[in-house]
């Protein structure tokens, strides 16, 4: 069992930056896929980005450049850069870890808001 903890959210300005952290209590070297996903009110959950561990990354179509993820191994954390923020970024984000067993692990989220 892992538990995730987000940390970095906040209020920022439209065309602003924000970086948003994902601790995890024990080493994330076994861990398949490491993600963030977020979920704007009255809207489904939604993939943010994910990387593997050799550090491939993947991102939803809508991050179109803004977004970058990165995975520290040596400090069990997982990142995300965000810039140019626009108001329909504003959501909670959530770090996801899956396991090659398929076993999957939520953190509690962290609100980004992004005023115009």
């Amino acid at each position: 069992q892992v538990e995730l903890v987000e940390s970095g959210g906040g209020l920022v300005q439209a065309g602003g930056a924000l970086r948003i952290s994902c601790a995890a209590s024990r080493n994330i070297f076994s861990i398949y896929i490491m993600g963030w996903y977020r979920q704007a009110p009255g809207k489904q959950r939604e993939l943010v980005a994910t990387v593997l561990p050799g550090g491939s990354t993947n991102y939803a179509d809508s991050i179109e450049g803004r977004f970058t993820i990165s995975r520290d191994s040596a400090k069990n954390t997982v990142n995300l850069q965000m810039n140019s923020l626009k108001p329909e970024d504003t959501a909670v984000y959530f770090c996801n870890a899956r396991y090659h067993s398929g076993v999957v692990y939520w953190g509690q989220g962290t609100q980004v808001t992004v005023s115009s």
